[in-house]
């Protein structure tokens, strides 16, 4: 049967943790690439090891897929409190695949149900722990993939083909791929054109970026959602060269960090907002030292441990005034995989250039996501280098160049390298000389001309005349939901860098008849920046801060509410 015209099935695994629905998703987004569909991922889980309710959106389609959507297609229930658990998302049309127990414990439930013993399948393939495996096999079976293509898949999954951990997934596999086939659910999808394409994470796409960057050391104390960066590095260290450090905590790990930036050596850290607001003397330390710095702040919602394992954009205006002190800073957000990882390298280079903090603001809804890529944008990495030699004369603050003035490092020539985190002079030594602070601090600020040159432009989508503006991981959902409404006169106006903000901000909203901000926090941050910086107040906002990611679908729709309004 074919799916009546169905662009996409959005396919959801949720049970207890310790159940496998991670195995399931990464093996499903391996299939589904390998057989040609695009697949996008996302998932919402709870701050625990065993137990509880979590759950993870496979969303297929022939044709590429970026952001979540709210419905449920197929549900895979690997216990009853699953059900539950998704009870608010389940309609009349999804298909709910659990055990027959289950099923009956759910009486009330509005839903096609189709009972499948997946622990006794599991059993009956030789271990009750291959449950999650059945539930894999009935998913792509109930999707149409042609188990020919998906076997070869399972054995480079599970390991040795030889092994009775593959010989028994394999026949687990194959018993829920009958069942799945058998349920004749009109839920096939076509293979598209996605073989052969990059399926990576926002954490794969981050680490990368700062492979491309030059990166040469990491030091973090770990804390989510931001501790996939720090794995992925670890991972690739020795092959790349780089030095990883998990410190004892996050003051350790900003101080560590600058010290390597004094060696030459490009150096990030990756943290979430309680380890950036530990961090916040060093902030303050890298303004004064003028060493750069690349600070990956992955954001959850807060205050304080708040909701660890959950998405916010909360942290915007903690990056902006972070440190005491006035100093410039740049802070760049990624709406895309590409972007993470262009602009993770590009942190890099603009933290050297203009020898400041650079802060990349991600949220877990980006580094948890994963879905296919075509390419990596290679060509737009810039490895340019900007230290200087120290000569016998050498200044580290000069105020005759610059700014910035020119960074050396120890080593570089016979000339002392020396930083005080005191107000100093030109070579770096204190000073009470109130004359010469002024001139430092208007030499320091003065950095922000040349940082305004290298300012990125916002990415304007349609041309209708009221504006929907998004910044970092809300750009592809807003896009979506923009064409969902069926409304041409709506555009869509991405915001990559939020500080400083081009000024081409200000000159698109201007001509707006409506301005619609979309924002993952309770306040409308990114909203009350576009008022201080541009003197434009938006006419309408649609904030989001339950710990959830921005979905199409829902998303579309709140967009007609406002539109009535405007």
């Amino acid at each position: 049967m074919g799916n009546g015209g169905r662009a996409d099935v959005n396919l959801v695994v949720s049970g207890a943790a310790g159940q496998g629905i991670k195995t399931v998703e990464k093996l499903l987004g391996k299939l589904l690439g390998r057989t040609g569909r695009f697949v996008f991922s996302t998932k919402e889980y709870m701050s625990r090891v065993r137990g509880g309710s979590n759950s993870t959106d496979l969303r297929v389609s022939a044709e590429a897929v970026d952001c979540p959507v709210e419905r449920v297609d197929l549900l895979l229930a690997l216990d009853g409190p699953a059900i539950g658990h998704m009870e608010r998302r389940i309609t009349e049309e999804t298909l709910v695949v659990a055990s027959p127990g289950d099923l009956e414990d759910r009486v009330g439930i509005r839903a096609r149900k189709a009972p499948v013993d997946l622990e006794g399948l599991a059993e009956e393939a030789g271990r009750k722990v291959y449950s999650n495996t059945v539930a894999a096999g009935v998913a792509a079976g109930v999707l149409g993939l042609p188990l020919e293509e998906c076997l070869p898949v399972l054995e480079g999954f599970f390991g040795d083909p030889d092994s009775e951990d593959v010989k028994g997934n394999t026949k687990a596999f194959k018993a829920g791929f009958e069942k799945g086939g058998d349920l004749d659910a009109g839920l096939e999808i076509e293979p598209g054109e996605a073989a052969g394409m990059l399926l990576m994470s926002g954490g794969d796409a981050v680490g990368m970026g700062a492979l491309a960057g030059g990166v040469r050391f990491i030091c973090s104390y770990p804390m989510s959602p931001s501790t996939a960066v720090l794995v992925f590095l670890a991972r690739h260290a020795r092959r790349f060269g780089i030095v990883v450090e998990q410190a004892e905590d996050e003051i350790s790990a900003v101080n560590m960090g600058l010290g390597a930036w004094y060696t030459g050596a490009r150096a990030m850290v990756t943290t979430s907002g309680g380890g950036l607001s530990l961090m916040a003397e060093g902030v303050s330390l890298c303004g004064m030292l003028e060493t750069p710095m690349v600070f990956h702040v992955a954001q959850r919602p807060g205050p304080a441990t708040g909701l660890p394992t959950r998405t916010g954009q909360e942290d915007l205006e903690l990056v902006l005034h972070a440190g005491h002190g006035e100093f410039p800073r740049i802070v760049l957000a990624p709406g895309t995989l590409e972007q993470a990882f262009a602009l993770t390298a590009r942190a890099f280079m603009l933290a050297e250039k203009h020898q400041v903090p650079v802060f990349l603001l991600t949220d877990q809804n980006l580094m948890d996501t994963f879905y296919q890529v075509r390419e990596l944008p290679l060509d737009d990495v810039d490895t340019t280098r900007f230290l200087a030699e120290a000569g016998e004369d050498y200044r580290r603050y000069s105020l005759d160049e610059g700014p910035p003035s020119p960074m050396a490092v120890p080593g570089s020539g016979t000339g002392l390298v020396c930083l005080d985190s005191d107000e100093h002079d030109e070579e770096g030594h204190i000073t009470e000389d109130l004359d010469l602070r002024v001139r430092m601090v208007d030499k320091r600020l003065g950095k922000m001309e040349g940082i305004a040159e290298d300012v990125l432009e916002p990415e304007l989508c349609g041309e209708g005349s009221i504006i929907v503006v998004s910044w970092g991981s809300t750009r592809n959902a807003c896009l979506e939901a923009a064409a969902l409404t069926g409304r041409d006169d709506l555009a869509v106006l991405h915001v990559c860098q939020p500080y400083p903000l081009s000024r081409k901000v200000g000159e698109i909203l201007e001509g707006a008849d409506a301005v619609i901000t979309v924002e993952g926090n309770a306040t409308g941050q990114f909203g009350r920046l576009l008022r201080d910086l541009t003197g434009i107040t938006p006419d309408a906002e649609i904030l989001r801060y339950d710990g959830l990611p921005f979905r199409a679908d829902t998303l579309a729709e709140q967009l007609s509410s406002q539109l009535e309004g405007i």
